[in-house]
Protein backbone atom coordinates (compact mmCIF):
# COMPACT_ATOMS: atom_id res chain seq x y z
CA UNK A 1 0.00 0.00 0.00
CA UNK A 2 1.35 3.41 -0.97
CA UNK A 3 1.22 5.83 1.92
CA UNK A 4 0.53 9.51 1.66
CA UNK A 5 4.11 10.11 2.78
CA UNK A 6 5.29 8.67 -0.53
CA UNK A 7 3.39 11.34 -2.45
CA UNK A 8 4.20 15.03 -2.77
CA UNK A 9 2.80 16.78 0.27
CA UNK A 10 0.45 19.01 -1.70
CA UNK A 11 -3.18 19.92 -1.42
CA UNK A 12 -4.34 16.45 -2.43
CA UNK A 13 -2.35 14.72 0.28
CA UNK A 14 -3.41 17.27 2.91
CA UNK A 15 -7.13 17.20 2.10
CA UNK A 16 -7.73 14.21 4.37
CA UNK A 17 -6.08 15.63 7.52
CA UNK A 18 -7.69 19.02 6.88
CA UNK A 19 -11.14 17.44 6.65
CA UNK A 20 -10.40 15.43 9.77
CA UNK A 21 -9.39 18.53 11.67
CA UNK A 22 -12.56 20.31 10.53
CA UNK A 23 -14.54 17.49 12.14
CA UNK A 24 -12.31 17.71 15.21
CA UNK A 25 -12.89 21.46 15.26
CA UNK A 26 -16.66 20.96 15.18
CA UNK A 27 -16.52 18.56 18.14
CA UNK A 28 -14.21 20.86 20.09
CA UNK A 29 -16.25 23.98 19.48
CA UNK A 30 -19.34 22.01 20.51
CA UNK A 31 -17.64 21.94 23.90
CA UNK A 32 -15.89 25.30 24.07
CA UNK A 33 -18.60 27.48 22.55
CA UNK A 34 -21.44 26.09 24.65
CA UNK A 35 -19.59 26.46 27.98
CA UNK A 36 -20.22 30.22 28.32
CA UNK A 37 -23.74 29.53 27.02
CA UNK A 38 -24.28 26.95 29.77
CA UNK A 39 -25.29 29.72 32.17
CA UNK A 40 -28.19 30.46 29.79
CA UNK A 41 -28.94 26.73 29.47
CA UNK A 42 -29.23 26.13 33.21
CA UNK A 43 -31.31 29.30 33.57
CA UNK A 44 -33.75 28.10 30.91
CA UNK A 45 -34.05 24.68 32.53
CA UNK A 46 -34.16 26.20 36.05
CA UNK A 47 -31.14 24.15 37.15
CA UNK A 48 -28.20 25.01 39.42
CA UNK A 49 -24.80 26.27 38.26
CA UNK A 50 -23.20 22.95 39.25
CA UNK A 51 -24.57 21.60 35.95
CA UNK A 52 -22.22 23.93 34.00
CA UNK A 53 -19.04 21.80 34.37
CA UNK A 54 -21.15 18.62 34.48
CA UNK A 55 -22.11 19.26 30.85
CA UNK A 56 -18.44 18.96 29.92
CA UNK A 57 -17.98 15.92 32.16
CA UNK A 58 -20.85 14.17 30.35
CA UNK A 59 -19.37 15.11 26.97
CA UNK A 60 -15.97 13.65 27.84
CA UNK A 61 -17.51 10.58 29.46
CA UNK A 62 -19.21 9.86 26.15
CA UNK A 63 -15.78 10.12 24.56
CA UNK A 64 -14.71 7.13 26.63
CA UNK A 65 -17.71 4.88 25.91
CA UNK A 66 -16.74 3.21 22.62
CA UNK A 67 -12.98 3.79 22.45
CA UNK A 68 -12.35 0.13 23.32
CA UNK A 69 -14.40 -1.07 20.34
CA UNK A 70 -13.89 1.47 17.56
CA UNK A 71 -10.12 1.12 17.19
CA UNK A 72 -10.11 -2.67 16.80
CA UNK A 73 -13.31 -2.51 14.73
CA UNK A 74 -11.69 -0.06 12.30
CA UNK A 75 -8.66 -2.38 12.09
CA UNK A 76 -10.94 -5.09 10.72
CA UNK A 77 -13.70 -3.35 8.74
CA UNK A 78 -11.68 -0.31 7.70
CA UNK A 79 -10.90 3.12 9.13
CA UNK A 80 -12.93 4.90 6.48
CA UNK A 81 -16.48 3.48 7.05
CA UNK A 82 -16.13 3.70 10.83
CA UNK A 83 -14.95 7.32 10.67
CA UNK A 84 -17.77 8.37 8.36
CA UNK A 85 -20.34 6.72 10.65
CA UNK A 86 -18.92 8.67 13.59
CA UNK A 87 -19.28 12.03 11.83
CA UNK A 88 -22.87 11.21 10.91
CA UNK A 89 -23.62 10.27 14.54
CA UNK A 90 -22.32 13.64 15.71
CA UNK A 91 -24.54 15.50 13.24
CA UNK A 92 -27.66 13.63 14.37
CA UNK A 93 -27.01 14.01 18.11
CA UNK A 94 -26.34 17.75 17.73
CA UNK A 95 -29.70 18.19 16.02
CA UNK A 96 -31.30 16.00 18.70
CA UNK A 97 -30.36 18.62 21.32
CA UNK A 98 -33.10 20.84 19.88
CA UNK A 99 -35.64 18.39 21.34
CA UNK A 100 -34.32 18.43 24.93
CA UNK A 101 -36.99 19.38 27.50
CA UNK A 102 -34.94 19.55 30.73
CA UNK A 103 -31.35 19.66 31.98
CA UNK A 104 -31.20 15.88 32.41
CA UNK A 105 -32.17 15.28 28.77
CA UNK A 106 -29.74 17.96 27.65
CA UNK A 107 -26.90 16.37 29.64
CA UNK A 108 -27.73 12.92 28.25
CA UNK A 109 -27.59 14.29 24.71
CA UNK A 110 -24.23 15.88 25.57
CA UNK A 111 -23.07 12.40 26.57
CA UNK A 112 -24.27 11.00 23.23
CA UNK A 113 -22.51 13.81 21.36
CA UNK A 114 -19.34 13.01 23.27
CA UNK A 115 -19.34 9.51 21.79
CA UNK A 116 -18.24 11.23 18.58
CA UNK A 117 -14.91 12.05 20.23
CA UNK A 118 -14.12 8.32 20.20
CA UNK A 119 -13.73 8.38 16.44
CA UNK A 120 -11.08 11.13 16.34
CA UNK A 121 -8.22 9.42 18.15
CA UNK A 122 -9.08 5.73 17.77
CA UNK A 123 -9.86 5.96 14.05
CA UNK A 124 -9.00 9.31 12.44
CA UNK A 125 -5.65 10.06 14.03
CA UNK A 126 -4.61 6.42 13.79
CA UNK A 127 -5.08 6.75 10.02
CA UNK A 128 -3.01 9.95 9.98
CA UNK A 129 -0.19 8.30 11.93
CA UNK A 130 -0.23 5.37 9.47
CA UNK A 131 -0.22 7.66 6.45
CA UNK A 132 2.83 9.85 7.12
CA UNK A 133 6.44 9.30 8.19
CA UNK A 134 7.37 10.42 11.71
CA UNK A 135 8.87 13.86 11.11
CA UNK A 136 6.17 14.83 8.62
CA UNK A 137 3.46 13.41 10.86
CA UNK A 138 4.57 15.38 13.93
CA UNK A 139 4.68 18.59 11.89
CA UNK A 140 1.25 17.94 10.38
CA UNK A 141 -0.17 17.01 13.78
CA UNK A 142 1.14 20.25 15.28
CA UNK A 143 -0.24 22.35 12.43
CA UNK A 144 -3.56 20.51 12.56
CA UNK A 145 -3.68 21.19 16.28
CA UNK A 146 -3.44 24.91 15.60
CA UNK A 147 -6.57 24.74 13.46
CA UNK A 148 -8.36 22.68 16.10
CA UNK A 149 -7.21 25.10 18.80
CA UNK A 150 -9.09 27.92 17.15
CA UNK A 151 -12.09 26.29 18.86
CA UNK A 152 -11.02 26.97 22.46
CA UNK A 153 -9.54 30.31 21.42
CA UNK A 154 -12.65 31.59 19.62
CA UNK A 155 -15.26 29.38 21.25
CA UNK A 156 -15.58 31.27 24.55
CA UNK A 157 -15.62 34.64 22.78
CA UNK A 158 -18.14 33.59 20.13
CA UNK A 159 -20.25 31.64 22.61
CA UNK A 160 -20.39 34.55 25.04
CA UNK A 161 -21.49 36.87 22.23
CA UNK A 162 -23.86 34.34 20.63
CA UNK A 163 -26.20 34.10 23.62
CA UNK A 164 -26.85 37.84 23.35
CA UNK A 165 -27.99 37.69 19.71
CA UNK A 166 -29.40 34.18 19.13
CA UNK A 167 -30.84 31.23 21.08
CA UNK A 168 -28.23 28.82 22.45
CA UNK A 169 -30.01 25.97 20.62
CA UNK A 170 -28.85 27.39 17.28
CA UNK A 171 -25.24 26.68 18.30
CA UNK A 172 -25.94 23.00 17.77
CA UNK A 173 -27.24 23.66 14.27
CA UNK A 174 -23.90 25.38 13.55
CA UNK A 175 -21.96 22.40 14.93
CA UNK A 176 -23.98 20.03 12.74
CA UNK A 177 -23.37 22.13 9.62
CA UNK A 178 -19.60 22.21 10.20
CA UNK A 179 -19.57 18.43 10.68
CA UNK A 180 -21.61 17.98 7.49
CA UNK A 181 -18.92 19.81 5.50
CA UNK A 182 -16.26 17.58 7.13
CA UNK A 183 -18.31 14.49 6.25
CA UNK A 184 -18.37 15.45 2.58
CA UNK A 185 -14.60 16.06 2.57
CA UNK A 186 -13.76 12.82 4.37
CA UNK A 187 -16.01 10.88 2.01
CA UNK A 188 -13.91 12.18 -0.85
CA UNK A 189 -10.39 12.23 0.60
CA UNK A 190 -9.94 9.76 3.48
CA UNK A 191 -7.64 6.85 2.53
CA UNK A 192 -8.00 3.33 3.86
CA UNK A 193 -4.97 2.44 6.01
CA UNK A 194 -6.23 -0.52 8.07
CA UNK A 195 -4.10 -3.65 7.65
CA UNK A 196 -6.31 -6.32 9.25
CA UNK A 197 -9.45 -5.95 7.13
CA UNK A 198 -11.45 -9.17 7.02
CA UNK A 199 -10.15 -10.63 10.28
CA UNK A 200 -12.96 -11.71 12.61
CA UNK A 201 -13.59 -9.55 15.67
CA UNK A 202 -14.06 -11.70 18.76
CA UNK A 203 -14.26 -10.52 22.35
CA UNK A 204 -11.66 -13.06 23.62
CA UNK A 205 -9.20 -11.92 20.94
CA UNK A 206 -10.01 -8.31 21.69
CA UNK A 207 -9.32 -8.91 25.37
CA UNK A 208 -5.96 -10.51 24.55
CA UNK A 209 -5.03 -7.55 22.33
CA UNK A 210 -5.78 -5.05 25.10
CA UNK A 211 -3.96 -7.12 27.71
CA UNK A 212 -0.89 -7.12 25.48
CA UNK A 213 -1.08 -3.35 25.06
CA UNK A 214 -1.61 -2.68 28.80
CA UNK A 215 1.24 -5.01 29.81
CA UNK A 216 3.56 -2.54 28.10
CA UNK A 217 4.55 -0.33 31.03
CA UNK A 218 6.15 2.27 28.79
CA UNK A 219 2.96 2.68 26.77
CA UNK A 220 0.87 3.00 29.94
CA UNK A 221 3.20 5.69 31.29
CA UNK A 222 3.03 7.64 28.03
CA UNK A 223 -0.75 7.36 27.72
CA UNK A 224 -1.32 8.51 31.31
CA UNK A 225 1.14 11.35 30.78
CA UNK A 226 -0.78 12.67 27.76
CA UNK A 227 -3.94 12.68 29.88
CA UNK A 228 -2.45 14.52 32.85
CA UNK A 229 -0.77 16.98 30.46
CA UNK A 230 -4.08 18.20 29.05
CA UNK A 231 -6.15 17.97 32.24
CA UNK A 232 -5.42 21.49 33.62
CA UNK A 233 -6.45 23.00 30.28
CA UNK A 234 -9.73 21.10 30.30
CA UNK A 235 -10.49 21.96 33.93
CA UNK A 236 -9.97 25.62 33.02
CA UNK A 237 -12.37 25.35 30.07
CA UNK A 238 -14.98 23.57 32.22
CA UNK A 239 -14.80 25.71 35.34
CA UNK A 240 -13.82 29.18 34.11
CA UNK A 241 -17.36 30.33 33.17
CA UNK A 242 -18.44 29.79 36.78
CA UNK A 243 -15.17 31.15 38.20
CA UNK A 244 -15.15 34.33 36.13
CA UNK A 245 -18.71 35.22 35.16
CA UNK A 246 -20.54 34.01 38.24
CA UNK A 247 -17.80 34.07 40.87
CA UNK A 248 -16.09 37.32 39.87
CA UNK A 249 -19.07 39.07 38.22
CA UNK A 250 -17.08 39.57 35.02
CA UNK A 251 -18.86 40.27 31.77
CA UNK A 252 -18.98 37.58 29.10
CA UNK A 253 -16.66 39.80 27.03
CA UNK A 254 -14.08 39.94 29.85
CA UNK A 255 -14.41 36.18 30.27
CA UNK A 256 -13.70 35.64 26.57
CA UNK A 257 -10.68 37.93 26.57
CA UNK A 258 -9.07 36.01 29.44
CA UNK A 259 -9.15 32.86 27.30
CA UNK A 260 -7.03 34.46 24.56
CA UNK A 261 -3.58 34.40 26.26
CA UNK A 262 -4.07 30.81 27.46
CA UNK A 263 -4.98 29.36 24.09
CA UNK A 264 -2.69 31.78 22.32
CA UNK A 265 0.15 30.21 24.30
CA UNK A 266 -0.97 26.80 23.13
CA UNK A 267 -0.97 27.87 19.49
CA UNK A 268 2.46 29.51 19.80
CA UNK A 269 3.77 26.29 21.33
CA UNK A 270 2.46 24.26 18.40
CA UNK A 271 3.91 26.69 15.86
CA UNK A 272 7.27 26.51 17.65
CA UNK A 273 7.10 22.72 17.54
CA UNK A 274 6.43 22.74 13.81
CA UNK A 275 9.53 24.93 13.24
CA UNK A 276 11.82 22.87 15.49
CA UNK A 277 10.81 19.35 14.43
CA UNK A 278 13.34 19.11 11.59
CA UNK A 279 16.25 20.25 13.79
CA UNK A 280 15.65 18.54 17.14
CA UNK A 281 14.83 15.01 18.26
CA UNK A 282 11.36 14.19 19.53
CA UNK A 283 12.87 13.42 22.93
CA UNK A 284 14.43 16.85 23.20
CA UNK A 285 11.19 18.58 22.21
CA UNK A 286 9.26 16.68 24.89
CA UNK A 287 11.81 17.63 27.55
CA UNK A 288 11.71 21.26 26.37
CA UNK A 289 8.16 21.39 27.68
CA UNK A 290 9.09 20.51 31.27
CA UNK A 291 9.98 24.01 32.53
CA UNK A 292 6.99 25.86 31.02
CA UNK A 293 4.48 23.17 32.00
CA UNK A 294 5.53 22.65 35.61
CA UNK A 295 6.73 26.24 36.06
CA UNK A 296 3.52 27.72 34.69
CA UNK A 297 1.26 25.57 36.86
CA UNK A 298 3.46 26.31 39.91
CA UNK A 299 3.22 30.06 39.20
CA UNK A 300 -0.59 29.89 39.09
CA UNK A 301 -0.73 27.78 42.25
CA UNK A 302 1.64 29.93 44.28
CA UNK A 303 0.01 33.19 43.15
CA UNK A 304 -3.47 32.06 44.17
CA UNK A 305 -2.20 30.83 47.55
CA UNK A 306 -0.83 34.31 48.24
CA UNK A 307 -3.88 36.14 46.83
CA UNK A 308 -6.98 34.15 45.85
CA UNK A 309 -7.93 36.66 43.14
CA UNK A 310 -4.50 37.07 41.53
CA UNK A 311 -6.01 36.65 38.07
CA UNK A 312 -3.14 38.24 36.17
CA UNK A 313 -0.58 35.83 37.62
CA UNK A 314 -2.93 32.88 37.26
CA UNK A 315 -3.55 33.60 33.57
CA UNK A 316 0.19 34.14 33.04
CA UNK A 317 0.94 30.76 34.63
CA UNK A 318 -1.73 28.93 32.62
CA UNK A 319 -0.49 30.60 29.42
CA UNK A 320 3.08 29.45 30.08
CA UNK A 321 1.81 25.95 30.84
CA UNK A 322 -0.21 25.95 27.60
CA UNK A 323 2.88 26.92 25.59
CA UNK A 324 4.71 23.92 27.07
CA UNK A 325 1.86 21.58 26.14
CA UNK A 326 1.90 22.85 22.57
CA UNK A 327 5.64 22.30 22.38
CA UNK A 328 5.82 18.77 23.80
CA UNK A 329 2.54 16.91 23.54
CA UNK A 330 2.45 16.00 19.83
CA UNK A 331 5.82 14.23 20.11
CA UNK A 332 4.73 12.40 23.26
CA UNK A 333 1.55 11.21 21.56
CA UNK A 334 3.55 9.94 18.58
CA UNK A 335 6.08 8.02 20.67
CA UNK A 336 3.34 6.59 22.88
CA UNK A 337 1.32 5.33 19.94
CA UNK A 338 4.36 3.50 18.58
CA UNK A 339 5.54 2.19 21.96
CA UNK A 340 3.42 -0.91 21.31
CA UNK A 341 3.64 -3.22 18.31
CA UNK A 342 -0.11 -3.87 18.38
CA UNK A 343 -2.24 -2.51 15.53
CA UNK A 344 -2.62 1.23 15.86
CA UNK A 345 -6.42 1.19 16.08
CA UNK A 346 -6.23 -0.86 19.29
CA UNK A 347 -3.32 1.19 20.68
CA UNK A 348 -5.03 4.51 19.91
CA UNK A 349 -8.25 3.25 21.51
CA UNK A 350 -6.43 2.21 24.69
CA UNK A 351 -4.68 5.57 24.88
CA UNK A 352 -7.95 7.43 24.28
CA UNK A 353 -9.79 5.53 27.01
CA UNK A 354 -7.09 6.29 29.55
CA UNK A 355 -7.10 9.96 28.60
CA UNK A 356 -10.89 10.27 28.81
CA UNK A 357 -10.93 8.49 32.18
CA UNK A 358 -8.47 11.06 33.53
CA UNK A 359 -10.44 13.95 32.01
CA UNK A 360 -13.82 12.76 33.28
CA UNK A 361 -12.78 12.26 36.89
CA UNK A 362 -10.27 15.12 36.88
CA UNK A 363 -12.85 17.72 35.89
CA UNK A 364 -15.19 16.61 38.68
CA UNK A 365 -12.32 16.67 41.21
CA UNK A 366 -11.37 20.18 40.10
CA UNK A 367 -15.00 21.34 40.29
CA UNK A 368 -15.30 20.18 43.90
CA UNK A 369 -11.85 21.62 44.69
CA UNK A 370 -12.98 25.04 43.51
CA UNK A 371 -16.30 24.80 45.34
CA UNK A 372 -14.57 23.91 48.61
CA UNK A 373 -11.26 25.78 48.35
CA UNK A 374 -11.61 28.45 45.66
CA UNK A 375 -8.92 29.39 43.16
CA UNK A 376 -6.05 28.30 45.40
CA UNK A 377 -7.17 24.68 45.73
CA UNK A 378 -8.21 24.57 42.06
CA UNK A 379 -4.68 25.50 40.99
CA UNK A 380 -3.08 23.08 43.44
CA UNK A 381 -5.03 20.28 41.76
CA UNK A 382 -3.73 21.50 38.39
CA UNK A 383 -0.16 21.57 39.72
CA UNK A 384 -0.60 18.00 40.95
CA UNK A 385 -1.56 17.01 37.39
CA UNK A 386 1.61 18.68 36.09
CA UNK A 387 3.82 16.85 38.60
CA UNK A 388 2.19 13.52 37.73
CA UNK A 389 2.87 14.30 34.05
CA UNK A 390 6.51 15.00 34.84
CA UNK A 391 6.98 11.74 36.74
CA UNK A 392 5.31 9.70 34.00
CA UNK A 393 7.36 11.40 31.25
CA UNK A 394 10.60 10.61 33.10
CA UNK A 395 9.46 7.00 33.35
CA UNK A 396 8.50 6.93 29.66
CA UNK A 397 11.86 8.38 28.58
CA UNK A 398 13.93 6.19 30.89
CA UNK A 399 15.07 4.37 27.76
CA UNK A 400 17.51 7.01 26.49
CA UNK A 401 17.11 5.83 22.89
CA UNK A 402 13.38 6.66 22.88
CA UNK A 403 12.80 9.47 20.41
CA UNK A 404 16.51 10.35 20.37
CA UNK A 405 17.02 9.97 16.62
CA UNK A 406 16.84 13.15 14.56
CA UNK A 407 14.29 12.58 11.81
CA UNK A 408 15.18 13.58 8.26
Amino acid sequence: MQTLAAKPLGRGALLFPLCLVLYEFSTYIANDMIQPGMLAVVEQYQAGSEWVPTSMTAYLAGGMLLQWLLGPLSDRVGRRPVMLAGVLWFILTCLGTLLAQNIEQFTFLRFLQGVSLCFIGAVGYAAVQESFEESVCIKITALMANVALIAPLLGPLVGAAWIHVAPWQMMFVLFALLAAVALAGLWRAMPETATRIGEPLSLPRLGRDYREVLRNGRFVAGALATGFAALPLLTWIAQSPVMLIQGENMSSYQYGLLQVPVFGGLIIGNLTLARLTAHHSVRRLILAGVIPIVGGLALAAVATQVAAHAWLWMIAGLSLYAFGIGLSNAGLVRLTLFASEMSKGTVAAAMGMMQMLIFTFGIEVSKHAWLSGGNGLFNLVNLTSGLLWLGLVMLFLRDRSAGAALQP
